[in-house]
């Protein structure tokens, strides 16, 4: 079961207005409202950067020696969302990995429709290899939308003929814009988040007239071959966990090394509320083991 803070929050959730039918631009300030000044750890250093082009910010913490990179995609379905909105998230995953995290403010639909996310993730990447950090010390994550992302960027890197990071690591990702998974239907009563409705207008203005299945807009349905070890964390309360089983399932088929976390009872992207909820802390302390892990750093005694 759930702890009582998660159940706490489940109720703010279900007493925030409900978006689904709003504008964009109103979508947006609902979410600046609610996540754009969430604390940040103390100790956190934040750098505005030029990465390549694509605007973005290094956060770490001043303690940290950060000798390792997360490029982070945020969530928001393609559409909302910002560096100042996953912030918090990024400066705590910046703590549990013991890494520089650059947090990505890529274009967002319906401006800017794919490929506009996926090539400036990669201009992102390219621009770190090029600033002498390499490969190996280089894990790509994101929430959401931003998990897909996170997928999306490795295939086109791997296409791309561009060295992969060493690991990824997704949080209940939207991998399926078609939104054809089961548990659209069978959480909708218990997700205080994210509608089928809702996605459904996103993924329209994401995709902007290319097919939903296209493998970089979908990226459940692209060759998963070749691509780093995987961290897939999702709540079992949502509508988007059976695009986090299918993610798992085919990348294992496909050879990757596929780590698949299904956390009783959690909703959409509950690690963005730590420290308020403790199992929040918990998943971010073991992505950040996992990445401590795939790219062989350790924490000093």
């Amino acid at each position: 079961m759930a702890s009582p803070e998660h159940q706490a929050l489940v109720e703010i959730l279900r007493n925030q207005p409900v978006l689904d039918g709003a504008t964009i631009s109103d979508k947006r300030a609902g979410m600046e409202d609610m996540a754009g000044g969430a604390p940040l750890p103390e100790g956190t250093v934040v750098e505005v950067v030029d990465a390549g082009g694509v605007p973005a910010e290094w956060l770490h913490h001043q303690a940290v020696p950060g000798d390792v990179v997360v490029l982070y995609l945020h969530g928001g379905g393609y559409c909302i969302g910002s560096v100042n909105t996953h912030r918090a998230l990024a400066a705590r995953l910046a703590q549990a990995c013991r890494a520089r995290v650059l947090n990505v403010d890529y274009r967002l639909a319906p401006e800017h429709p794919h490929p506009a996310a996926v090539d400036d993730a990669v201009a992102a990447y390219r621009w770190l290899l090029g600033t002498g950090v390499g490969p190996d010390q280089v894990a790509v994550g994101g929430d959401s939308a931003g998990g897909g992302l996170v997928v999306a960027t490795l295939v086109s890197l791997r296409d791309g003929g561009d060295p992969v990071p060493a690991a990824g690591f997704c949080l209940s990702p939207w991998v399926d814009l078609e939104c054809a998974g089961e548990t659209f239907d069978s959480k909708a009563d218990v997700d205080p988040m994210c509608t089928k409705e809702g996605l459904t207008e996103m993924a329209a203005a994401y995709a902007g007239g290319r097919e939903l299945r296209h493998p970089l807009v979908s990226p459940l349905h692209a060759d998963l071959a070749g691509l780093p070890p995987l961290l897939v964390q999702v709540g079992t309360a949502e509508t988007l966990l059976d695009d986090s089983v299918r993610l798992a399932e085919r990348a294992r088929a496909a050879g990757v090394d596929v780590r698949l976390e299904a956390w009783d009872d959690l909703v959409h992207v509950f690690q963005a509320f730590a420290p308020m909820v403790p199992e929040a802390v918990e998943a971010i302390d073991g992505i950040g083991a996992f990445v401590r892990h795939r790219l062989g750093t350790e924490i000093p005694a």
